[in-house]
């Protein structure tokens, strides 16, 4: 079987009944991966798919609103971002310097400006449900596949949580 989006084109489901689409998106200077994934094609709905190409299409806005609420985890010690940041200082030293974009003096803020959107995940068939449907992975240094913090989204775009990999 198989559903068809103006979007995401044909989306053909695997033997296992699951669909998987990915593609790399430019978003300023850099270039995005986005996969939309579900388990099951069944629980995938065409509002899903209008939402999840929503998202992709407004990924600069999805991407401020993700920043924002880091910044607003800044305000807790205990917070996922301020012990990802303390960790990324403390591991980097002064190298974290050579990081930063556009440096203002505010390490906290500085370290959230400059992290790179490395993926964005979609998953279909979670829309309208509690659990995120979508999860923006950055990292500070792109090659520090392990050092991320994950920022979870509802499907209307509200920032749900900001975790770490870990």
């Amino acid at each position: 079987m198989a559903i068809e989006h103006d979007f995401f084109g044909l989306l053909e489901s695997g033997p296992d009944g699951s669909i998987f689409w990915s593609e790399n998106v430019e978003f300023g200077d850099q270039s995005v991966t986005v996969d939309l994934t579900a388990p099951d094609q069944d629980d995938v709905s065409v509002e899903a798919l209008d939402v999840a190409a929503a998202m992709i299409s407004a990924l600069e806005s999805i991407d401020l609103a993700a920043r924002n609420a880091m910044v607003g985890e800044l305000d807790s010690r205990t917070s996922e971002v301020t012990e990802y940041i303390l960790q990324q200082q403390a591991t980097l030293g002064e190298e974290i310097d050579d990081l930063l974009i556009d440096p203002s003096g505010d390490t906290h803020i500085d370290v959230i400006k400059s992290m790179q959107l490395m993926s964005v995940t979609i998953l279909a068939d979670e829309h309208g449900g509690t659990d995120p449907f979508a999860v923006l992975e950055y990292a500070l240094d792109p090659d520090a596949t392990d050092d991320v913090l994950l920022v979870n989204l509802a499907s209307d775009g509200s920032v749900q949580s900001v975790t770490s990999a870990d």
